[in-house]
């Protein structure tokens, strides 16, 4: 196999006037013949002025520049698609499977031999993933890192989990716009992604366990100098990959290391979205994401991270309590010690080297745990016939059994018209369902399923109630919630039949969810149901016509491995 500079030449039917035109247009950038008969890793970057989590992602790609050559390789930075939750419309889940391609297409065109992949902020780094495993080449993640805690008339703040517990405040006429303003300046005080167990700090703890990430480099602070030595330290890594070819992300990504990452998404109180990511994840591996496996292991496996939504932490103190390893340690009768990762050792290899300090604090022992079990689990039955999710560990215990009349939104625009309306008939015992916002219904399957709760009833300090939808929900955000309930309502769901008063029971214990309606009825109801019109053209359209449902990752159907 042809490596360096000779891989992948432009094909104009003469390979060494390929090489020869390639070379002349590096040496016009400044590069000597020695430098280019080196081998190449490729950095991918998402910096970008719309990434503000992503703010030193030049800083981290020239740390790793530093470590390739370093290591004797030429290090080339390149850029991708760059996605943040807050600055993609509709949601940038659409555009995760966008960039997807993105990455396996340049990973696969351009002449490199390893690929170090930096991303971050919740979608970037699920994307990294699927395309590095569909281009199969030796790939190495390491990400931007998390903000530092901010702090606000004497408690610590963290992004975007007090984004929402003061919004609701606000909402709810309990919290002022001055006072709210003065937090606000001091939610997200320095650059990188949420300080808490969110959907990116997540995916950063699913991607070192499933064996792409230096050991220890997932919770590293963003403005740390932790973080730049990692950085060093992968780029050095990725180029003695680029030598020796490999590993492959086909020999790391098993049904071992998935199972190890269901252990830490439940030791974690991960984000639900994670079971999303995972899902495609594994698809582009061929491996079908074990959610039965996920409900069995959270039954088994308690919470020990004390890290906000679920606990009191961030992750600075994650990094500085031992980091993920040591919480591999304290799992260790639950994980596959003999997994793979990038850095040539096992998962268990690493447990046995990894130094002893531990805080107790912040990563809990087994006999102390923040929840004893069932962080996630998923629930099926006639609403939900191929599975919904709900995160224990931020939902309200006294909820977890309940029957209620239903409270239909058709879609967010009509969540937003009418949600505060004084005469919406709401009781606390209404089950609020949201539908239509689901991977195709949305499109794109917003992270709108934390439904608010209604002014009329928040202003009497009612803090939660049990929502239902086909959306998913931020891994900052708490309260009883069913999310990713499939088959989704624009698809033909049972979710597109609830009427206003249908009486919907949760059972999370019997993992069970409910539609109290006779089949007969939910079939003639079925006869009158009609599909959503598709886009017209585009991303959009080929988003409708071949996403795949939650359980499968919301991938494309054309890019799931065989």
């Amino acid at each position: 196999m042809k490596k360096g500079l000779r891989s992948r030449l432009a094909q104009y039917g003469d390979e060494e006037f390929a090489l020869f035109l390639r070379r002349g247009f590096l040496k016009g950038a400044g590069f000597t013949d020695e430098a280019l008969d080196r081998p190449i890793v490729g950095i991918l970057s998402t910096a970008s002025d719309f990434n503000p989590c992503h703010k030193t992602a030049p800083q981290v790609a020239e740390a790793v520049s530093r470590g390739v050559r370093m290591a004797g390789a030429l290090p080339f930075v390149f850029p991708t698609v760059s996605l943040h939750e807050a600055f993609s419309f509709p949601t940038s889940m659409l555009l995760r499977n966008l960039m997807a391609m993105d990455v396996e297409e340049m990973i696969s065109a351009l002449p490199l031999d390893a690929v170090v992949l930096i991303g971050g902020c919740d979608k970037t780094i699920p994307a990294e993933l699927m395309g590095a495993i569909s281009a199969d080449m030796p790939a190495i993640v390491v990400n931007v890192g998390s903000m530092l805690a901010g702090k606000h008339e004497g408690a610590r703040l963290g992004a975007c989990t007090d984004c929402r517990r003061l919004w609701a405040a606000f909402r709810a006429g309990t919290l002022d716009g001055p006072d709210l303003d003065r937090a606000h300046d001091q939610l997200m005080p320095t650059s990188g992604t949420c300080m808490v167990m969110g959907t990116a700090s997540t995916m950063a703890c699913m991607a070192e366990t499933l064996g792409f990430m230096l050991p220890g480099s997932a919770t590293a602070p963003a403005v740390s100098s932790d973080r730049w030595r990692f950085a060093e330290a992968t780029g050095k890594r990725a180029a003695e990959m680029a030598i020796s070819g490999g590993p492959l992300p086909s020999e790391l990504l098993t049904k071992a290391a998935l199972k190890n990452a269901s252990v830490v998404l439940q030791a974690t109180s991960g984000s639900t979205n994670a079971i999303v990511h995972l899902a495609a994840i594994a698809g582009r591996a061929g491996i079908q994401y074990d959610l039965d496996e996920l409900d069995r292991v959270g039954r088994e496996v308690p919470v020990l991270l004390d890290l906000k939504p679920a606990g009191n932490n961030f992750m600075e103190d994650f990094h500085a309590g031992g980091s993920l390893p040591s919480l591999w340690r304290r799992l260790k009768d639950h994980l596959d010690l003999s997994a793979k990762t990038v850095n040539g050792e096992t998962i268990g290899e690493i447990i046995a080297r990894w130094p002893p300090y531990v805080d107790d604090k912040v990563i809990r022992p087994l006999d102390n745990p923040i929840v004893p079990s069932e962080a996630i689990a998923v629930l099926k039955g006639n609403l939900a016939p191929q599975g919904a999710a709900i995160k224990l560990a931020a939902a309200t215990p006294a909820l977890f059994q309940h029957e209620g009349p239903a409270l239909v939104f058709d879609s967010l625009a009509d969540l937003e018209a009418r949600i505060d309306d004084p005469d919406l008939d709401v009781t606390p015992d209404t089950v609020m369902v949201l539908r239509n916002a689901g991977p195709i219904g949305a499109p794109g399957m917003p992270e709108a399923g934390a439904l608010p709760i209604p002014k009329k009833l928040g202003s009497k300090g009612l803090k939660d109630m049990v929502r239902i939808s086909d959306a998913r929900m931020s891994g900052t955000a708490f309260g009883t919630v069913v999310l990713h309930i499939s088959p989704e309502a624009a698809a033909g769901g049972p979710l597109a039949l609830v009427r206003d008063g249908d009486i919907i029971k949760l059972d999370a214990k019997g993992r069970t969810l409910t539609l109290k309606v006779d089949d007969a009825e939910l079939a003639r109801r079925k006869t009158e149901w009609k599909p959503p019109a598709k886009p017209e053209r585009g991303y959009h359209r080929l988003w409708v016509d071949t996403v795949t449902q939650a359980e499968q990752g919301c991938d494309f159907d054309f890019l799931v491995g065989k």
